[in-house]
């Protein structure tokens, strides 16, 4: 049977393997990829689809936070991007070594990184989801969705909005941006997360490496350390493949601005970011504000690049005042 063809009968849903509230299947969302999905909530309520940042599992969206949005009349998705969690993993072994160094420096400059052989670009993710979409529409018969983008999540988001506006309600970008030429660079403190790795492959390092990481680019003062331990624990033993990581960095820098893009998104769109981002300044957020026509820009007053428990209900109520316009 071709994946087009499926119904709700053909996917079969079972207990998540992260959380009680949640059900999870594998789908076929075309072009040989895979995605492990899970939902929650009415399928008859508005949904909400959320696409995870770089290098991040779909547990990224915490169950806390999206029990909230269920709470508040949502049928809330979300998903394992490519190369992460229980999706699909893409080959890397006929690819050569790229320069990431090198690849950030031209892309800073605004200089292509085009002829760069890597696995994939945002391009492709964003076929992803759209494939992802149209599973959920042949599935629960819902006519568009409500797409929530976090970082590079934000960016796949916009590539969406801008190629397939008719599949969308609404758009929703938090601490993302159009990674176009000379917007303000991250601080040296947070560059640094893009090149520090893990001092080494066992569990205890990974998690190491992720108190740090969120140390670096979180929410001053909102730091749940021992939560943090607990999702990279459960993490590194769902699944560990660092050359996802490699693979969405290339995918990021390869692609480039995609500005271009981004001024032809006519979605209703909401924008949020945080004034303590130090990874992407709030500049980026106010950009992207510039170059979406029907638009809303706002700063959240002490909020990193992360979604401390604290600014949560005021996160749902905002989308959902957004959503319900």
């Amino acid at each position: 049977m071709h994946p087009q063809d499926q119904s709700i009968q053909d996917i079969h849903w079972q207990p998540s393997d992260l959380s009680p509230y949640f059900r999870q299947s594998i789908v076929d969302v075309g072009h040989g990829i895979h995605l492990c999905v899970e939902i929650a909530g009415d399928p008859t309520h508005p949904p909400l689809l959320f696409i995870t940042g770089f290098g991040s599992q779909m547990m990224f969206w915490s169950d806390t936070f999206l029990k909230q949005f269920v709470d508040a009349g949502f049928f809330v998705i979300r998903f394992d991007n490519r190369d992460t969690g229980l999706s699909s993993k893409i080959p890397v072994a006929a690819l050569p070594r790229t320069n990431v160094p090198k690849m950030i420096a031209k892309t800073v400059l605004g200089l292509s990184n085009k002829s760069e052989q890597v696995a994939y670009t945002l391009h492709d993710m964003a076929d992803d989801v759209v494939g992802l979409i149209h599973a959920l529409q042949r599935t629960f018969g819902i006519h568009q969705v409500n797409l929530v983008g976090a970082s590079m999540g934000g960016m796949i988001a916009q590539l969406v909005a801008a190629k397939h506006g008719n599949l969308l309600s609404r758009l929703i970008l938090l601490f993302s941006s159009s990674n176009r030429v000379f917007l303000r660079p991250p601080n040296p403190k947070q560059f640094s997360t893009f090149f520090v790795k893990p001092k080494g492959a066992e569990e205890k390092d990974l998690v190491r490496h992720a108190v740090w990481f969120m140390t670096t680019v979180g929410t001053p003062g909102h730091l749940d350390i021992k939560g943090t331990r607990a999702i990279a624990e459960r993490r590194y033993r769902r699944c560990y493949y660092p050359h996802g990581v490699a693979n969405q960095m290339n995918a990021i820098l390869t692609t480039g601005s995609i500005v271009s893009f981004t001024k032809q998104i006519t979605t209703p769109t909401l924008i949020m970011h945080g004034t303590k981002d130090r990874l992407l300044h709030p500049s980026h957020g106010k950009n992207l504000a510039k170059n979406i026509k029907h638009s809303r820009f706002i700063t959240i007053d002490g909020m990193g690049h992360d979604l401390p428990a604290y600014y949560q209900p005021y996160l749902v109520q905002t989308i959902k005042d957004f959503c319900c316009q």
